[in-house]
């Protein structure tokens, strides 16, 4: 019998079942349990705060709910958003911007550690990369005729270039007091808080130059003035319909817009310019200590505050919102970035030269536990790539350059064999530009010369495109070739690494940036792998000897020297250069026999051996390669100036009479310097330039504005002014600048000063020199760029010629607006010194260049050349004074056959020379120094310098 229940029990049938009843009744427990499950399991998953945010967005307060905000914020990582690799289009499609297909492509796509490389189609849609190959086809079929098909007809096609270290818009061209400069602030060491994108200049002449080098992506950083110099933002560099800095961000950090937003979904890269050593210590005035205690300070400041965040969200993770009810979120907004360095969200770029910085900062690392995206500069890393592995988290990479070096103490033991070293020690390498240091539209040029002593290929070209991306944060969409990514290409008119390669056209989100693009048709062995020297012994030697191997020549060993398997022969007769000698096939190369620094033979085998000279000479394989004239340099103060920054490594700077009160012990007024009295040998830039075929220097004494003095001639591989072949001229022309300086004196004050000079000479030995001028016996040389002042120069020489009775020899050095005149210097026998070979805007009087491929039809060298003006090329540095030969060769490429391999040599020795008032070229044939080069002739970017045959010293110096 069914014992009957109490009340208030229903029946039987009207009941759960006990379990059902069980569960009901601990359901509040049950759900607490789960409730509580699901945030721990949340927590350890970073998404806790979203659950507990929804769980609670009814029952907390307003401070609760920013203080839930806040530390959710805390565990958000950068990257790119879930599901971008499948985007269909890019955030930064333009509306109405054509499909285009690129047919025919030899395609570098950064894949396989920058190895992979096939011929494909390309399509362009909606700013990406749609399609590669027969993907590529089968889209292509959908878009009939609403697409610009460009048969490209296997050319190479890579990345766009990235930039990694870049000016551009902050340090901007060309140099105006309200629109330059704004990359360097002056009000502390310490300035995190600093934005580069407060100043960025969209009006930068900049921009569509380094487009036409194939630059598309760059980072813009602050200066090094400081310690901590601010945050950097990444920008493309094309032209958008806003016209703002802001619509150039690539991937804009949130903190942009508001300084501590609810972040949903994956933050943006954030990047962060450090600097240690010499740059913010000269600023102010602070050693290496003072240095890293600044940055031990701030990132301690910043630990703090990071700490008390982290407490701060323990204590809300953990629901004890009543302990931080009355206590605001710990954030100060000057100190908000480094906390996000600290939290692993900021790319670090450090600004770093020397063993003793880079292990300074490597310590920092450790101490506070941040990682390092790149070490800038860097000349010393090459040398202590284990103390860079030692960094923590990970190994930064390495931003350089290829050969600029040794302008401050820092640069004085870099090598242009450090790329090579660094990536054999398994460090990522990065060519950078530092622009407008160099110009980043030849970025790509500090590739070719990293390739061309060692880097390999891959990632010669990973260094200007997918390394740097990477190092960004930003090679989930530029920096390769692949589906998807960003439509940032570049089509080349050569192989890459090939001196000279121009793009033929640039697209930046699938937009194409070059209008009417002229480029050259190159040989076919241009398409080609580069073969480069093998440069194991010298790369080996900077390790070994810490950066300063020795330069100096070695004499041979006989008196008679063979040179075998040699292409061509160019000798001088004067100032002229001529090819006496020239191989049609491998099968028909000649040889060359010198005897003590004297050419006795040369042609075909048969003509110029016999056993018994066989037997006594030394043999020298030039494996294809030739004999040319050495060539010279001139415009930078070599052999004046060691370290260009170390007051005690120069000869200083002379008196001005229009700006000094001179001694009257050397003069007074009419005084003039000369070059020769202050000349130092056996300099690094020196003899790199002599191991580099470039034998003679022409350098003017360094002045302050209008006087320079007289110019002197010097062997670069001359160890003492005593040698015998040391001074190659005592003095050869008369130096003066004309230039806007900003100031007193005014243009037309040296104008009417060098009227004055020139027509009514004063007494003393400035008197004499003009005297000499005006009379036709010395040249006249006028440092100016802007074409208004070139006139009125022209005008002048008139005048003085008509009042004097003769003619007067004058040249222009700088002369980046001289082709505006090309018709009226050549009409008026007036030469002109360009000096640099390859133009840049760097000030106002500069900013009418004629910039070549593929933006002008001609450089203003070949509209020089067409108008009769004798022309020669000079550099502004020291340090390039080595490169000499690879801007002449430059040149010649550039001109596409019209002007010939020895009128190139013209441009870079006897036409210098004979503008500079040189007596060399009078010399007989016998007299000057020729180069031995392997591999090929000397303005061969892959042939090497072997050895230096002086008929002056009587022997042959091998390198």
């Amino acid at each position: 019998m069914e014992k009957a229940l109490p009340p208030p029990y229903a029946p039987p049938a009207q009941r759960r079942p006990r379990s059902a009843r069980l569960v009901l009744l601990r359901l509040p427990i049950l759900v607490s349990l789960a409730c509580f499950l699901v945030i721990l399991y949340g927590f350890a998953f970073g998404q806790g705060i979203d659950f507990w945010q929804a769980y609670t967005r009814d029952n907390v307060s307003p401070q609760t709910a920013a203080a839930l905000a806040h530390c959710r914020a805390l565990h958000v990582k950068p990257g790119p958003p879930e599901g971008f690799d499948k985007r269909t289009q890019s955030d930064r499609y333009v509306p109405g911007t054509k499909a285009y297909l690129l047919k025919n492509a030899k395609i570098w796509t950064g894949e396989k550690n920058g190895t992979e490389i096939f011929h494909a189609d390309i399509l362009l849609d909606k700013g990406i990369i749609k399609g590669i190959g027969q993907t590529a086809r089968n889209l292509y079929r959908a878009y009939k005729e609403d697409i610009v098909t460009i048969d490209v007809k296997n050319a190479w096609v890579t990345p766009g270039i990235v930039d990694l270290h870049s000016h551009l818009g902050s340090a901007s061209s060309p140099e105006l007091e309200g629109a330059s400069g704004d990359d360097n602030s002056i009000h502390g060491p310490i300035l995190p808080w600093l934005r580069v994108l407060d100043g960025l200049n969209t009006h930068d002449d900049s921009y569509a130059l380094s487009i036409a080098g194939g630059v598309t992506t760059a980072l813009v950083l602050p200066g090094s003035a400081n310690v901590i110099g601010g945050q950097g933002f990444t920008i493309k560099l094309r032209k958008t319909a806003e016209r703002s800095p802001s619509a150039m961000l690539l991937e804009p950090p949130y903190q942009i817009n508001s300084s501590f937003p609810d972040v949903d979904g994956p933050m943006r890269w954030r990047q962060m310019k450090h600097a240690c050593g010499e740059n913010p210590s000269r600023v102010y005035g602070n050693t290496r200590m003072d240095n890293i205690w600044a940055f031990r300070e701030a990132y301690n400041k910043a630990r703090e505050i990071k700490n008390a965040q982290d407490t701060y969200c323990t204590k809300v993770e953990e629901g004890r919102f009543d302990e931080v009810a009355h206590t605001p979120f710990p954030q100060d907004l000057q100190w908000e970035a480094m906390v996000d360095v600290l939290r692993g969200r900021v790319k670090v770029q450090v600004h770093c030269y020397e063993t003793v910085d880079l292990d300074d900062v490597v310590r920092l690392t450790n101490e506070f536990q941040f990682p390092i995206a790149a070490f800038h500069h860097a000349h010393e890393a090459y040398l202590v790539p284990d103390t860079l592995k030692q960094a923590y988290g990970h190994p930064p990479a390495v931003a350089i350059f290829a050969t600029l070096a040794r302008y401050k103490r820092e640069a004085y033991r870099g090598s242009e064999f450090a790329a090579r070293i660094l990536a054999q020690n398994g460090l990522q390498v990065v060519m950078k530009s530092d622009h407008p240091v160099t110009d980043s539209r030849y970025l790509l040029y500090e590739a070719q010369q990293a390739f061309l002593y060692g880097l390999p290929e891959n990632l010669a070209i990973a260094a200007v495109t997918s390394t740097p991306a990477q190092i960004l944060g930003m090679d989930h969409r530029v920096g390769f070739v692949r589906e998807g990514y960003d439509a940032d290409l570049v089509i080349w008119d050569s192989h890459p690494l090939a001196l000279g390669a121009t793009p033929k056209q640039v697209f930046i989100d699938g937009i194409p940036q070059l209008e009417n693009p002229v480029i050259t048709r190159k040989p076919n062995a241009f398409q080609r792998t580069p073969e480069v020297p093998n440069y194991d012994r010298e790369a080996q030697a900077a390790v070994e000897y810490e950066g300063l191997p020795p330069l100096e020549p070695n004499q041979a060993t006989s008196g008679t020297v063979l040179f075998t398997n040699v292409r061509s022969v160019f000798t001088r007769d004067g100032f002229e250069v001529s090819e006496t000698f020239s191989a049609q096939d491998h099968e028909d190369l000649g040889v060359v026999v010198v005897r003590n620094g004297t050419i006795v033979c040369s042609g075909h085998n048969a003509a110029c051996l016999t056993s018994s000279l066989v037997d006594e000479a030394q043999v020298v394989d030039l494996v294809g390669g030739a004999i040319s004239p050495g060539l010279t340099t001139f415009g930078s103060p070599l052999g004046l100036v060691e370290i260009d920054s170390e007051a005690s490594t120069n000869d200083g700077l002379v008196f001005d009479p229009l700006v000094d009160r001179v001694p009257s012990i050397i003069g007074g007024d009419a005084a003039l310097v000369r070059a020769v009295d202050g000349l130092q040998f056996g300099g690094r830039n020196a003899l790199l330039a002599y191991r580099s075929g470039v034998l003679n220097a022409i350098t003017a004494p360094v002045g302050r504005r209008f006087y320079a003095g007289l110019s002197t001639t010097f062997s670069t591989g001359a160890l003492s002014k005593l040698d015998e072949e040391a001074i190659v001229q005592d003095v050869n022309a008369v130096h003066v600048t004309i230039r806007h300086f900003g100031s007193a004196p005014s243009v037309s004050t040296q104008i009417g000063t060098l009227r004055r000079l020139l027509l009514d000479p004063p007494n003393g030995d400035a008197g004499l020199w003009f005297k000499n001028v005006a009379e036709g016996k010395v040249t006249l040389v006028v440092d100016t760029d802007s074409a208004d002042i070139i006139a009125t120069l022209v005008l002048l020489k008139r005048e003085v010629e008509v009042r004097v009775g003769n003619a007067i020899h004058l040249t222009i050095t700088g002369g980046l607006e001289a082709h505006l005149l090309a018709k009226e210097l050549g009409q008026a026998n007036i030469g002109v010194i360009q000096v640099q070979s390859r133009p840049f805007p760097t000030t106002w009087e500069k900013r009418r260049i004629l910039p070549g491929h593929p933006l002008s039809e001609e450089s203003s060298i070949e509209v020089l050349l067409k108008h009769n003006v004798t022309v020669g090329i000079g550099i502004i540095e020291p340090w390039s004074a080595r490169n000499t030969r690879f801007d002449v060769g430059w040149i010649a490429i550039d001109a596409g056959g019209d002007i010939s391999r020895a009128q190139a040599l013209a441009i870079g020795s006897t036409n210098v020379e004979k503008l500079l008032g040189g007596k060399v070229g009078t010399a007989t044939p016998s007299a000057v120094d020729l180069v031995a080069t392997e591999g090929g002739d000397l303005l061969d970017f892959t042939s090497k310098v072997k050895a230096v045959i002086s008929p002056k010293s009587g022997s042959v110096n091998l390198l």
